[in-house]
């Protein structure tokens, strides 16, 4: 799985470059979430603007991800595609997860 990733104010901005995270890639993208964290990145925005699908497995790598953070940081999403932003809403993790428009917002949002 490639992923583009930058740090801007102490917080690691992560945009996987595939279009879906499903069962096929879940696996590699938990274990760069993961060492992210590792590293002392607890403050995360990612952004899935490519992402076009997400299954139970890319939910659970997401929550995975903010269980191993914990009370240290956040996980905010960003740009979610309407059908993705659905998903989060259907299950309800839109109440879990912070979303944003625009990964600005996102960004802005750990300084406010």
């Amino acid at each position: 799985m490639t992923i583009e990733s930058f740090e801007k104010n102490k917080v690691m901005v992560i945009r996987p470059l595939e279009n879906r995270l499903d069962v096929s890639i879940t696996a590699d993208f938990k274990s760069k979430l993961a060492e992210f964290v590792e590293n002392g990145n607890v403050n995360l925005v990612i952004n899935l603007s490519g992402v076009d699908l997400i299954d139970s497995s890319g939910l659970g790598v997401l929550i995975s991800a903010l269980k191993a953070i914990g009370t240290r940081g956040e996980i905010k999403l960003c740009e979610l595609m309407k059908n993705v932003r659905s998903v989060f809403e259907v299950t309800r993790l839109n109440k879990i997860f912070a979303i944003y428009d625009s990964e600005k917002e996102a960004l802005d949002s750990f300084n406010g």
